[in-house]
């Protein structure tokens, strides 16, 4: 294919500066069972390609889904149309040197077992005995297990002799039990709503864990309902790992895109309280804090080699030590903003240009166990898996809901509690991180549904923690 696409590439006839193409295949399994019945079973492919062109400075997009001669040059001319029409209210001259360099290269997902070695009949008989494994008794009123998976092959290439290939294998799992006494309902899913979402095959699917998780799952449904609720008091918050994902995500990943801090998300998904004088500068948390952006991590959902654009993928620290160094932006933004990013220019399908996106944002790991972690503690509260969230447009007030919490008394779990929440604003919150546990902790999860862009462009996102202790923040309950 990349042979067959330089030659296309070589005959396409525009006045432009650079051109690039890049053609993405993908066939995707949805298979979801509820209370042992199936519900959903089903495949599709998408294949097609997003034509650029470089213009005097300006970028030029258009997608088609054929890969015929006429067809990409019918595409490059509008992409050249739209670029040389937009020339007079550019707001920034790109140069393809720095905008687009040539890169050559590729990339493979690891996998053992192919989507292919097990059949649909297969699958739904493990979700089927999922579910009911997830109904350990009657109170248990509804049980779900489904399953995703994602066969992607890209083929980028460019005018000034870049050639990337890469190959990956995407599989998301989810399981959930409803638990019902009265008036109180509780649900309690497995770390969280396809919070299991990893590179790799159908080795995933059905791994060790599994049949634990959906026991365990199902037990802690009942076991909320004769829960107490969570209190309302300032006391100190440990975090598990799968809700560790949700704060990353939603308190670091998004402020620190540099898109929206240029301003270019306000009217969809919003802006940011960081700045571009921040960069250096800000101190976004407690010197315990150190995130990376990691596309190099095995299995994690978002690793690759190269972003859409061609840029090479390289861990990079956002943030040491609490102060802000680097934001989440492609070589466009990191050109426009003048700070460093990393490579991030990604888009969720041939018919979307690539945007500054998160891709694996994970805090690194520190010191001591879990033990350690609340052995000191004489009143807190530890909370698993995220149940809701709410964050403002600046990405700077919070408040998230879990669905799994215990009391944390002289330095030992005791009680369950039920509808846990916890509100801060990220600076606060950030800043009074006082323990991140070791390796020994950390856990790696993801979602597929981080939602950005006009058109929408929901994309596959990673991030890994430790379990973490916080001091003094308010938590309350209520469903």
């Amino acid at each position: 294919m990349l042979s067959e696409l330089t030659q296309a590439i070589n005959n396409i006839k525009v006045s432009a500066d650079w051109v690039g193409i890049r053609a993405v295949k993908e066939t995707s399994s949805h298979r979801n069972v509820r209370d042992r019945i199936p519900q959903r079973n089903g495949k599709s492919t998408t294949f097609g390609a997003m034509v650029e062109v470089l213009v005097d400075g300006c970028i030029g997009y258009a997608a088609t889904n054929s890969l015929q001669q006429q067809d990409l040059q019918t595409a490059a001319e509008t992409a050249y149309q739209q670029a040389f029409s937009a020339k007079e209210w550019s707001i920034y001259k790109f140069a393809a040197a720095t905008a687009r360099p040539k890169v050559v290269g590729e990339y493979y997902s690891p996998h053992i077992k192919s989507f292919d070695s097990i059949g649909p009949g297969d699958i739904n008989n493990v979700l089927i005995h999922a579910c009911k494994s997830l109904k350990v008794n009657d109170a248990i009123v509804q049980t779900v297990a489904e399953i995703v998976t994602t066969d992607r092959e890209t083929w980028f290439v460019s005018s000034n002799g870049s050639e990337v290939y890469q190959k990956f294998m995407f599989l998301s799992s989810y399981y959930s039990a409803t638990a019902q006494d009265g008036g109180i309902v509780q649900q309690r899913t497995s770390k969280g709503w396809h919070a299991h979402t990893y590179q790799g095959g159908l080795e995933l699917f059905s791994d060790g864990d599994l049949w634990h998780n959906v026991q365990q799952t199902g037990e802690q449904a009942v076991e909320l309902l004769s829960a107490e609720e969570c209190p309302n008091t300032r006391t100190n918050l440990v975090l598990a790992p799968d809700q560790m994902m949700l704060q990353i995500h939603e308190s670091v990943g998004h402020p620190l895109e540099i898109d929206r801090i240029l301003g270019d998300e306000r009217n969809y998904a919003g802006g940011s309280f960081v700045k571009v004088g921040d960069f250096g500068n800000l101190v976004y948390g407690s010197k315990l804090m150190n995130i990376t952006f990691d596309p190099t991590v095995p299995g994690e959902i978002a690793s690759y080699g190269f972003d859409d654009t061609g840029a090479v993928a390289t861990r990079e620290y956002l943030i040491k030590e609490g102060v802000l160094e680097r934001g989440v932006g492609s070589l466009e933004s990191q050109a426009r903003a003048g700070i460093p990013g990393v490579a991030c220019a990604r888009a969720c399908s041939w018919n979307r240009p690539a945007i500054d996106r998160m891709a694996n944002l994970n805090l690194e790991p520190g010191e001591g166990t879990f033990e350690d972690a609340i052995a000191n503690i004489e009143h807190g509260v530890y909370m698993e898996s995220n149940r809701s969230w709410s964050i403002d447009d600046r990405r700077y007030k919070f408040q998230f809901g879990c669905e799994y919490a215990k009391l944390i008394e002289n330095g030992k779990l005791t009680k369950t509690l039920r509808n846990p929440n916890y509100r801060a604003t990220t600076p606060e919150f950030w800043g009074s991180l006082v323990k991140v546990c070791n390796s020994s902790t950390w856990e790696m999860y993801g979602t597929p549904f981080c939602g950005k862009g006009e058109p929408n462009q929901a994309i596959w996102v990673g991030h890994g923690s430790p379990v973490c202790v916080f001091a003094n923040v308010e938590v309350f309950g209520g469903s």
